[in-house]
């Protein structure tokens, strides 16, 4: 009895942090994790309504713990799962695929592809019977592994537009999706096998806290790429890039090569932090997509060719240090040649000199 009283009491704290989460998102203007990050306006509302939707679960399923009849505690569950399939479910879904900033892309077949589900669920609690339980639960697996399967080719597709157009992935980073992706496959993996033990319903509140804490988190350092990047290309961008000639790729190659050094290398221009694909091109006088069409004829990605110009500022900064017989600060040395965190110089100077800064320090 007293652990059960003590179940509750961590259950509603659950359902309290998901609805102060909820709050903070819809009513707090301002960013008190990240002062100086803008995150997505889109992203925090649908968070918002999966936070909200997560308070709301705890109250529909609230009454299966004073339950005692089998089959009143069988028609709750089938009540609460159709209620998950019209709110939780497809709100991870939508949270999912709100991240994703490269494209805004549709969410009916996110509610298409849970009707089957939750009319099922519905038919079970009309009949009062779970015989179709089997056959939903494989479906609702399916769902899973579709999803995580498009996820993981969305996110892959996400990351290789980021490096296109971005010089600084500081807050924008991909790797954080698949951090998300795998704690929403733990949750439902564990909801799915719905082994009734206390240790279980335990484990599904302690995942739902760190879900809570990391999608807040994640939600408002995540920067908003829609202040600089445009949803829709200018009709000249179109037609540039649908211009698939070998002699057009050329011209535009010799052509922007000259406005690149004039305007990006001369003035140092790729050392200003956030420096995106579509400000270096009105910089140079050209278009976007003309642009990406250069580095692609490379075999370069608009990231590559940025941090290797901040990696060869930064060796010139050291050679100057050292001939002037001056302290030498990798970190200050590299904030100085553009790189707004440490972390992106290493692995850019690692990618671009085979070493890390600290080994090639050595051997010079």
């Amino acid at each position: 009895m007293k652990e059960d009283v003590l179940f509750l009491m961590f259950y509603a704290s659950v359902a309290m942090l998901s609805l102060i989460a909820c709050c903070y998102l819809l009513f707090r203007r301002s960013n008190a994790i990240a002062p100086n990050v803008t995150p997505p306006v889109r992203l925090r509302r649908w968070t918002a309504a999966f936070f909200a939707a997560i308070s709301l679960c705890h109250l529909w399923y609230l009454p299966m713990y004073f339950l005692t009849s089998p089959n009143e505690v069988m028609q709750g569950y089938l009540l609460a799962g159709m209620l998950d399939s019209m709110t939780v479910i497809p709100l991870t879904i939508v949270v999912l695929l709100a991240m994703l900033q490269d494209r805004r892309r549709p969410l009916w077949p996110v509610a298409v592809m849970m009707v089957p589900l939750v009319l099922g669920l519905a038919w079970c609690v009309v009949s009062r019977s779970d015989n179709l339980q089997l056959v939903l639960s494989v479906y609702f697996l399916l769902i899973m592994l579709g999803t995580i399967t498009y996820m993981v080719r969305a996110i892959k597709r996400y990351g290789r537009w980021l490096c296109d157009n971005y010089a600084d992935l500081e807050h924008k980073e991909v790797w954080q999706g698949f951090v998300v992706l795998a704690i929403f496959f733990l949750l439902y993996t564990i909801y799915s096998l719905d082994v009734g033990e206390l240790i279980y319903e335990y484990a599904m509140e302690a995942i739902l806290i760190i879900l809570v804490c990391y999608l807040l988190w994640r939600v408002e350092t995540l920067s908003d790429l829609s202040i600089t990047e445009p949803q829709s290309l200018p009709a000249d961008e179109t037609m540039a890039g649908d211009a698939e000639d070998h002699a057009l790729s050329m011209t535009i190659q010799y052509k922007i090569t000259p406005l690149l050094q004039k305007y990006c290398i001369d003035t140092q221009l790729y050392l200003q932090h956030d420096l995106t694909l579509l400000q270096l091109a009105k910089a140079i006088g050209t278009n976007r997509s003309y642009l990406s069409q250069h580095f692609s004829c490379q075999d370069l990605t608009y990231n590559a060719y940025i941090n290797g110009l901040r990696i060869q500022h930064f060796i010139k900064l050291y050679h100057e240090a050292v001939a002037a017989n001056q302290p030498i600060s990798v970190r200050q040395l590299a904030h100085q040649s553009g790189f707004r965190s440490y972390s992106t110089f290493y692995a850019a100077f690692k990618q671009n000199m085979g070493m890390t800064a600290t080994e090639w320090m050595r051997k010079m």
